[in-house]
């Protein structure tokens, strides 16, 4: 994945609206106005909300005779999700050495006793 478009991804799901606004498109598209009714805010600021999610290529947007729905486009929470997966592992690894210093503290410590 392009760095850019990571970085972009990443600032687009830091602010909390756009976040809630990627989960009311997990459920199906909807029109700026039907996106803005939840929060107490302007079209307008919705609208620039999701012009940053357009530029992430998080939201698209359609043609229907006078409607112009969004979309949620997933693949870069994919991609991010993917880059995020290496340093899962690398925690899941610490962890488990963690686990097993402790296990061997533990022993250590019943066998003086």
């Amino acid at each position: 994945m392009a760095t850019d478009l990571l970085d972009a991804t990443f600032a687009a799901l830091a602010d909390p609206t756009r976040r809630a606004i990627l989960t009311r498109l997990a459920a199906g598209e909807a029109t700026v106005t039907e996106l803005a009714a939840p929060f107490h805010m302007s079209q307008p600021a919705i609208s620039k909300h999701l012009k940053v999610l357009e530029r992430a290529g998080l939201v698209s947007r359609g043609r229907d005779a006078q409607r112009r729905p969004c979309r949620l486009e997933a693949r870069p929470l994919k991609d991010a999700v993917d880059w995020l997966e290496g340093y899962r592992e690398y925690w899941e690894e610490s962890y488990q050495r963690l686990d097993a210093l402790l296990t061997r503290l533990r022993e250590s410590e019943g066998g003086e006793g």
